[in-house]
């Protein structure tokens, strides 16, 4: 493999998180709570089922068109990314309050990101050769700067895992403009509602004339919204000129791009790792996110009940520990034992023996039964 190739694998495994896995650990046949209301959640009237290749190609399409757009070093051109968010999680998330960063791209040379948070966290890390390094605050990244930089580099999936799975579509506004929501999740054996998202689908909401992703959800009660008033252009990529996310409908995180430019004579000097980064060996790698859903109670279970699902969002340790964990629909009266049941789960099955240090998202629906 040449070191481009591993310089790009590199730098998807600690920026980006793409494929998502689903790991069942029961079913349930019997009814399901419905996806709770939300402004953003577009995907409420009739869905219908990309069953046909037809349907498939030119859903794919649409996915992969969004995509592209996102791709900034897909275009062999160096440039300089500056980016402020503001985080208020009311301390579920580790370093609320403002931040910064920056990322610099130069083909041949690398790939140099630095974040700072005022409330006292700070990174670089250098992708060069094939190779990643880091010195900060800690060896770990932030689950909001993760999410940042998850939403302006890759916030979809692939068009390639997607096919893998179950492609539904809707329509909807957003904006006052009409939008294509694809819900997309990984059985094509899942038994999905007419109307309306099923837990276990992301979804995705994308502008069919400028191929624009406006509204992106990996499960219910998490959103972000895209906002494109004065974009940011490299070439034929257009970047949003801010991202709103919000969580169980309360607004934790604003981003917004303060510039992006092309460089015409990047300096080399700013993608030579430091003889620290160097003795502290490989960075933490990030790698591709993980969704499970497990029902929590004892079976067999009777017609007569009804599952709630409570999903939690969080990030796996290169121990295996889960952290920064919290519910999604916190007014759930299950929210508190759902983060609790997540954290007990052994995550370290997730990291291969012998791996380079990683850490990345997970996603737990944790779906509790009571009787009717």
């Amino acid at each position: 493999m040449t070191s481009g190739a591993n310089l790009r694998r590199g730098l998807l495994r600690l920026m980006v998180w793409g494929s998502l896995p689903v790991v069942a650990f029961g079913q349930v046949s019997q009814r399901i709570a419905p996806v709770p209301r939300d402004p953003l959640e577009l995907a409420t009237s009739q869905v219908q089922s990309a069953d046909t290749p037809t349907g498939r190609e030119g859903a794919l399409q649409l996915l992969a068109r969004a995509r592209k757009s996102f791709a900034l070093r897909s275009g062999g051109q160096a440039y300089d990314l500056k980016v402020t968010f503001t985080v208020d999680s009311r301390g579920q998330t580790n370093y609320d309050g403002a931040w910064e960063m920056e990322d610099l791209f130069a083909p041949g040379l690398g790939h140099r990101w630095t974040a700072t948070a005022a409330s006292g966290y700070t990174t670089t890390g250098i992708a060069t050769g094939g190779e990643i390094y880091q010195e900060g605050t800690a060896s770990a990244v932030p689950l909001r700067l993760l999410e940042a930089r998850g939403v302006l580099f890759d916030p979809m999936q692939s068009p390639a895992y997607a096919d893998r799975g179950s492609i539904r579509t809707t329509t909807a506004t957003f904006h006052g403009a009409p939008v294509t929501c694809l819900l997309l999740s990984r059985s094509r054996k899942a038994v999905n509602p007419v109307a309306g998202r099923d837990w276990e689908e992301t979804e995705e909401c994308i502008d069919p004339q400028s191929g624009l992703l406006q509204m992106h959800s990996e499960v219910p009660g998490r959103y972000a919204a895209f906002d494109y008033t004065n974009a940011p252009q490299l070439g034929s990529h257009v970047l949003p000129r801010s991202v709103t996310i919000t969580e169980g409908d309360r607004i934790v995180s604003r981003i917004s791009i303060e510039s992006l430019r092309g460089i015409a004579a990047p300096d080399p000097a700013l993608f030579v790792p430091t003889d620290v980064m160097k003795a502290q060996g490989p960075a933490v790698a990030m790698t591709s996110a993980t969704k499970m859903s497990r029902v929590q109670g004892q079976g067999p279970f009777s017609s007569a009940v009804m599952v709630h699902p409570v999903c939690v969002f969080g990030i796996v340790t290169p121990t295996g520990q889960l952290v920064e964990a919290h519910a999604l629909q916190p007014s759930d009266p299950n929210s508190q034992a759902a983060v609790e049941e997540a954290r007990k789960i052994d995550f370290s099955l997730l990291t291969p023996a012998g791996q380079p240090p990683r850490q990345h998202f997970v996603f737990v629906i944790e779906k509790f039964v009571s009787q009717q």
